[in-house]
């Protein structure tokens, strides 16, 4: 394996700088207001073991509003970050731009394993300047991605290593993968996959086999016509070890989220609570649609839930063809590099180990997340798509007469792709600036505007506010929380009456209780503030005192543990005896 040289890492570093500089000025935005801000496990008053214990948001893993993201090592390193500097964000975006060329230099390393020395670099450089890392690295919560990725790419590097010169097995770095694949685990649950590119590497690269090389052994195995070869039952220990450990983490981390999946809205997933087939064509249409954004990141938006992706609702559907498409393309990549044994196949089967393998948990196919598209989820992945680039650079920089062609178009692309990635960056300035551009890419998405019309009123702009809340509302009429804004914005701009129209509105749109049922898998359980807001409001007026009564107790009734409608009970107690 070439060492990396440290003109390599400086220039890789360099480009690092050079695209992500300006989010230092950056400030706490969307989900890092969660993760930073009202996160009380990285206050050093709260005991260490609590990072244990909750989930990446700080909720107890325990409670049925918890998201199950278990990722300590992350949260741990948030609180260092809070030790040294308190909510000084730029330390936070300082300390994942670092991460980030980490990354880079550790993807190098990797690289050279399967591309030579210009093309690597060409991958590596790539990867550092793609704008579809902007949320991962820029968006501070995108540290998990990072953190992950660098326990990843160092438990593969490791796992290379497992065999001897003489063809023997050694269980040191074998150990240490397993030790690195926990850690990239604990930072963020997709690092448990690297266990699956280990085992495409070891089969396919290390011992050489080719699909139809492994199936004519194994028929002659079954068949009794030889034995089991020594190189196979190498591979087969090896590989035995993986998935054992592999289970043991499995296993660990099922009982953590105490075998409950989270609780997610069909505003978050609408594909999520479709029927068949609308929910199977429309998650297996979002596979090249992530595909594209690596190929053409020029509109990218933070937030692809509600209706950012109509559903794909029919087989006749035009968007379809693009799923084929797709599914055409993968696989002919695949077939090709499994029939063959030279490098190019090679290279080509661990580019699709990749981008594949660590995307499966977000893929939706197997089970729900609760997104439809993230971009951040794809900063591994898109380290198989710098290797497919850099590998089809090489094969044509190899052709004489488009040697200087395929310089300059890659100079091109890196040119273009670093000015994208830096100006990216200003759009997670502000709330303001985060929500408005991604207006600019997708307009039906209800949670862009209310997100606008949050960051307008926490500026105490009122008035403009409630024109992005009533148009959420116009987006996703259903949209309980559109309403619920539009009704607070009223109050503030003191007109009782038209608050007291929305926040009916979203009270009517609240699920009925049904005995039995548990209230919370079917809705947020922040709507149920409707009926906290709506009694604060009609309180005002002593002849309606009985029915705010009223909605104090239906909001307990339809959830015993929502303390704030306790909360509000007493102080309306304590006014009003």
């Amino acid at each position: 394996m070439a060492v990396v040289s440290w003109k390599e890492i400086l220039l890789l570093t360099g480009m690092v700088v050079g695209c992500y500089w300006n989010s230092l000025s950056c400030g706490f935005v969307f989900d890092d207001v969660s993760a930073i801000l009202d996160n009380k496990d990285l206050r050093p008053s709260t005991p260490l073991l609590n990072l244990f214990l909750n989930d990446f948001w700080g909720t107890p893993m325990a409670e049925e509003r918890s998201h199950k993201s278990y990722r300590p090592l992350t949260v741990l390193t948030f609180r260092l970050n809070y030790l040294f500097s308190e909510l000084s964000a730029a330390s936070y975006h300082l300390l994942n731009v670092v991460l980030h060329a980490v990354v880079c230099v550790l993807f190098l390393r990797v690289c050279r394993l399967f591309l030579d020395k210009p093309s690597s670099l060409v991958a590596a450089l790539l990867f550092a300047v793609h704008p579809i890392h902007t949320e991962a690295v820029t968006g501070v919560v995108g540290r998990a991605e990072l953190l992950s990725s660098i326990f990843l790419l160092a438990a593969f590097l490791a796992y290379t290593k497992s065999t001897g010169s003489d063809h023997s097995i050694v269980w040191a770095p074998i150990a240490l993968t397993v030790v690195l694949v926990a850690a990239a685990t604990l930072c963020k649950e997709q690092g448990i996959t690297v266990v699956g590119i280990c085992c495409v590497h070891e089969v396919f690269v290390a011992q050489g086999f080719t699909l139809p090389m492994l199936l004519d052994t194994l028929r002659q195995v079954v068949q009794g016509k030889d034995g089991f070869p020594y190189a196979l039952l190498q591979t087969l220990l090896k590989l035995i070890v993986l998935v054992i450990s592999t289970l043991l983490l499995v296993i660990i981390r099922v009982q953590v989220i105490q075998s409950q999946l989270p609780v997610f809205t069909r505003f978050d997933n609408p594909a999520a609570v479709s029927p068949t087939p609308t929910r199977q064509l429309t998650f297996n249409y979002l596979l090249p649609v992530n595909a594209w954004l690596l190929l053409n990141p020029s509109e990218l938006c933070c937030d692809w839930t509600m209706g950012t992706i109509p559903l794909v609702e029919s087989p006749l559907d035009h968007r379809n063809l693009a799923t084929l498409a797709f599914y055409t393309f993968l696989g002919l990549l695949s077939l090709h590099s499994l029939r063959y044994r030279h490098s190019s196949a090679k290279t080509v089967i661990m580019a699709l180990s990749l981008i594949v393998l660590p995307f499966i948990p977000a893929s939706n196919l197997f089970f729900p997340v609760g997104f439809v598209v993230a971009e951040r989820v794809l900063y591994v992945p898109s380290m198989g798509f710098c290797v497919l680039v850099a590998h089809g650079f090489r094969i044509v920089s190899h052709k004489g007469h488009l040697k200087k062609i395929s310089w300059l178009m890659i100079g091109v692309l890196l040119t273009t792709h670093a000015v994208k990635t830096f100006n990216r960056n200003w759009d997670w300035e502000s709330e303001y600036t985060l929500f408005t551009s991604a207006l600019k890419v997708n307009k039906n998405n209800a949670k862009l505007w209310n997100n606008v019309g949050h960051a307008l009123e926490n500026q105490n702009n009122y008035a403009k506010a409630l024109q992005y809340f009533l148009q959420a509302t116009r987006v996703q009429p259903d949209d309980i929380g559109a309403h619920m804004n539009v009704g607070r914005t009223y109050k503030n701009l003191n007109k009782s009456k038209e608050a007291e129209d929305a926040y009916l509105m979203a009270k009517s749109l609240m699920p009925q209780v049904i005995p039995g049922k548990r209230y919370a898998t079917r809705v947020a359980p922040n709507h149920l503030n409707v009926y906290i807001n709506l009694a604060n409001l009609i309180r005002a007026n002593e002849s309606r005192l009985e029915e705010a009564d009223q909605l104090y107790r239906q909001a307990i009734s339809m959830r015993p543990d929502f303390k704030q409608a306790y909360i509000s009970r007493q102080d309306f107690s304590t006014f009003y005896p």
